[in-house]
């Protein structure tokens, strides 16, 4: 809107009042915590946006040059015309790129209603300017200090005057005056330039020192003179006893006019490390998505009949972690993060049993009957949209304990927005294009410089340490090959294919973290003179602040498209699409092997699921790869007998499943096992062995390795022992025999694996960051709300006595006559009105109605606050007045 159709705003509420539909939304879709719950009107809303806690969440989302920006505001005078802006942007040379990416930052803060008023009364709100202006307590960003005015406060007129006389100026009235001559004086750069002119070479070192801050220093009570030199003429101001200020003003001339030690207009771009063809890295993308599934399905498989116990407190022993490394033969982290990857896709969780352990769920047994690229689709988008961490796995949380795979403590609420940055910046590059790691974690501090300020032991902030871990475990997932985005990731992400337009976001620039408390002034260091000293600013001040928490929603940032998150419905048919591209790049399941001479059988590629699940059983896996190695053995043979299969049974498996005839070594060793194999049979006595050779139990008694089972016979046929039959069976099977177990009834039990299962369970819902973004419908419906609130609010209205015309303000108050015969004369007349009305709950609200008619104690009327249809109990109506012409 052209100023000249609008007044200039004076207050956020009437700038909010000035905006269209379209301005809103992106307002309340960029801050999603001014919708929840709906304002009233955009009085509240203005309220409601100038809150501490949603000002920290907006500036928490703003890139660095929007930030720079808006500490740049909290430094200027208020309000401050956008020429002034400019002039601690750019600088007195007046940096181009600088001045030309401005008005994008500046419509940044103005949509996210940070800043306020026209171009010539430019406010930054008041929140904001609390939280970024420079107080002893909270050095500005920027480095600067306290302007003349501030710094002076509490000084005396004489000592002000003072100053004014030895700076050259002629003495004043007041004390007003003397600080606005003093303030003119440093903001003229030419007779500033020649008062530094005549400054000792000291003194002027002193004040490059502090000129980009911290700008506090300390003196002793006797200064030397180069500092008395400086402290005479208010180029640097007393504040406390023993500590000195360098004024705003002056910090800005020896910055030649600059805010910013370092204005960063643009982002950082993301390079190159490596370049690969396309096809090599999509070969490459899936073949580690082959190896995941067939990790995961290996993790599901050892803890089929049950997996580790879960700890009291949750979560996985350092224990168990270890084993199911090696059970995987991969190291600890990276089992972490498979099994953290299969409870996110709700394949695993615990039983909730007396003796809980965890075990697949139902969904498993559903996820392995989908075709491959399914079940690495499915793992992706869990991965995608997961706030668990594993990478946080063996750290410590803020208790000081250890935190435990599967257990508490492990959300992160900004992983996603992180995960969904990282490869966005990858799909950027172009394709087969691997990225340096580095200039990736420039671009992510760049797009949210309060979010991830380095710590102060050296160690990498959550939100670097996020991008790291996504890179990693996006390779081993088959996101990507080489370190380069593969097709069928980009399918996943809703990323165009190589050569295809981009689907961008909406235009919104990005935003940053919000500085709740920023860092202390540095340490002191002495000066020249051995009897003052001052302090010295550690490092540049700009560009630090608190904040750890991350961001989760993304917009558009200068420099580059950016992809938006997807919709669930959006997502479906991408994740549908990423695994139509990746089916034909996964290896074909085959349903034979190669038997050698050497009791093994080798598998040139992924086997069929019955065949593999038969040979599981049947033989050891020794090696994998490209090929899987299988070993026969006794023990993996007796195991197939013990779930069952006869001898011929596995003769015949073995020659339909194998290209190459079957030796005759493992023709021997199958029939060998199967003709000792319960021969002897188990029972409960406790326990009992049984046998028709009576030779072979002596042999067995006779045997000093049965010591420790305490057997003693019973009848020539029957030995008895104290111990349960499993231990038995364990003992006789040690000592190079094959007994089997029978049951009550003398038959022989067949050992079969129990799968063990879950009750039905979903998958861990993410933890949000903030309120999730509305939708436009929700967006809609709130705009429209707000807006006839406001109405409701702003409304003149005129009394029932003497029809004069009044503001909105407090809920009408009229008799229950005057109530009715309003609302009557209303219905007759088609005029609409404007009520207090409070609902069951006690709540109250103003709402302008339409009355269409009034019976039995009841108004039915047309609510334009709601958009519909409504009828009111006349007794909560709490007054009435009628709306004011025009």
């Amino acid at each position: 809107m052209s100023p000249a159709a609008h007044p200039a705003p004076r207050s956020l509420a009437e700038a909010l009042r000035a905006r269209d539909d379209v301005s809103l939304a992106a307002l309340l879709r960029s801050r999603p915590d001014l919708i929840t719950p709906v304002p009233t009107d955009l009085t509240q809303l203005a309220t409601r946006a100038g809150t501490r806690a949603s000002v920290l969440r907006a500036l928490e989302r703003l890139d660095r040059f929007a930030l720079q920006t808006a500490e740049a505001l909290a430094v200027a005078p208020d309000p401050a015309p956008y020429d002034t802006l400019l002039a601690l942007m750019a600088g007195d040379a007046r940096d181009e790129t600088v001045a030309a990416a401005l008005p994008h930052a500046l419509g940044t803060l103005r949509e996210q209603a940070l800043v306020w008023g026209d171009d010539e009364r430019l406010r930054l709100v008041r929140t904001a300017r609390e939280l970024l202006a420079p107080s002893p307590q909270h050095p500005s960003p920027t480095g600067l200090g306290p302007s003349v005015q501030e710094a002076t406060s509490g000084m005396s007129p004489g000592r002000i005057q003072d100053i004014v006389a030895t700076a050259g100026l002629p003495s004043t009235h007041d004390s007003v005056s003397a600080v606005a001559a003093l303030t003119a004086l440093f903001e003229d750069r030419k007779k500033m330039g020649d008062l530094l002119a005549e400054a000792p070479e000291a003194a002027r070192e002193v004040l490059a020192r502090l000129v980009w801050g911290p700008p506090y220093g300390q003196v002793t009570p006797d200064p030397a003179a180069h500092l008395r030199w400086l402290l005479d003429r208010g180029l640097l101001l007393p504040t406390a006893p023993g500590t000195v200020v360098l004024p705003r003003e002056v910090a800005l001339h020896l910055r030649e006019g600059r805010a910013h030690r370092v204005p960063e207009p643009l982002p950082p771009a993301v390079e190159p490390a490596a370049t690969h063809g396309a096809q090599v890295v999509d070969a490459t993308a899936a073949g580690q998505a082959y190896t995941a599934l067939a990790t995961v399905e290996e993790l599901m498989k050892d803890w089929d009949e049950g997996g580790p116990a879960v700890l009291r407190a949750g979560g996985l022993s350092v224990r168990d972690l270890k084993r199911t490394a090696v059970a995987l033969d991969v190291s600890e982290p990276v089992a972490a993060f498979w099994v953290e990857l299969a409870y996110a896709a709700g394949l695993i969780a615990s039983d909730g049993e007396a003796d809980e352990r965890y075990a697949a769920t139902p969904a498993y047994d559903e996820w392995l009957e989908r075709p491959a690229a399914e079940r690495w689709s499915q793992l992706a988008e869990a991965w995608l949209t997961a706030t668990r961490t594993p990478g946080l796995v063996g750290g410590r949380d803020a208790k000081d304990r250890t935190l435990a795979a599967l257990g508490p403590g492990l959300d992160r609420s900004a992983a996603p927005e992180v995960r969904h940055r990282v490869l966005t910046l990858l799909a950027g590059l172009p394709v087969g294009a691997a990225p340096d790691t580095e200039s990736v974690l420039a671009r992510l501090r760049w797009e949210r410089p309060l979010r991830g300020p380095q710590q102060r032991n050296g160690d990498e902030d959550l939100r670097s340490r996020l991008a790291r871990w996504t890179l990693s475990e996006a390779e081993q997932l088959g996101i990507t090959g080489r370190g380069a985005l593969s097709a069928h990731a980009r399918a996943l992400l809703g990323a165009p294919a190589a050569g295809a337009g981009s689907r961008t976001g909406s235009g919104t620039p990005g935003t940053s973290a919000a500085p709740g408390t920023s860092a202390p002034p540095g340490t002191s260091a002495p000066a020249a003179a051995g009897s003052t000293r001052v302090l010295a600013p550690a490092g540049p001040a700009e560009g630090t602040g608190p904040g750890d928490k991350l961001p989760v929603h993304h917009h558009h940032r200068p420099g580059g498209p950016a992809l938006t998150p997807l919709s669930p419905a959006e997502q479906a048919v991408a994740t549908a699409a990423a695994a139509r591209l990746l089916a034909p790049l996964l290896p074909e399941p085959l349903d034979h092997v190669l038997l050698q001479a050497d009791l093994t059988a080798v598998a040139p590629g992924p086997l069929r699921r019955p065949l593999a699940d038969v040979l599981d059983v049947l033989a050891d896996v020794e090696s994998k790869g490209g090929a899987t190695v299988y070993r026969f053995t006794p023990a993996s043979v007796r195991r197939a007998l013990d779930a069952g299969r006869s001898a011929a049974d596995l003769h015949a498996f073995l020659v339909e499943h194998s290209r190459t005839p079957v030796p005759q070594p493992l023709a021997y060793l199958i029939d060998d096992v199967a003709r000792k194999h319960g021969h002897l049979r188990v029972g409960a006595a406790s326990a009992y062995v049984r046998c028709d050779d009576d030779t072979l139990l002596n042999e067995i008694l006779a045997d000093k390795r049965a010591a420790a089972l305490r057997l003693r016979r019973l009848a020539p046929t029957v030995l008895a022992a104290p111990c349960d039959p499993a231990t038995l069976l364990e003992g006789l099977r040690a000592m190079g025999y094959a007994p089997a177990a029978e049951s009550a009834e003398g038959d022989v039990l067949i050992a079969r694996a129990h799968a063990h299962r879950t009750p039905p369970r979903t998958a861990p819902e993410p933890v949000p960051d903030g309120p999730p973004p509305p939708d436009a419908t929700l967006l809609t419906a709130a705009i429209r709300a707000i807006r006839a609130g406001d109405l409701a609010a702003t409304t003149p209205r005129r009394t029932a006595g003497d029809g004069a015309a009044v503001p909105g303000g407090e809920l009408p108050r009229t008799s229950s006559a005057e109530t009715l015969a309003t609302v009557q004369a209303a219905v007759l007349t088609g005029a609409s009105l404007w009520i207090g009305y409070v609902n069951a709950e006690g709540t109250a609200s103003q709402r302008v109605i339409a009355p269409v008619k009034v019976e039995g104690g009841f108004v039915t009327a047309y609510d334009h606050t709601a958009d519909e249809v409504r009828t009111y109990p006349l007794h909560r109506i709490t007054g009435v007045a009628e709306l004011a012409e025009g």
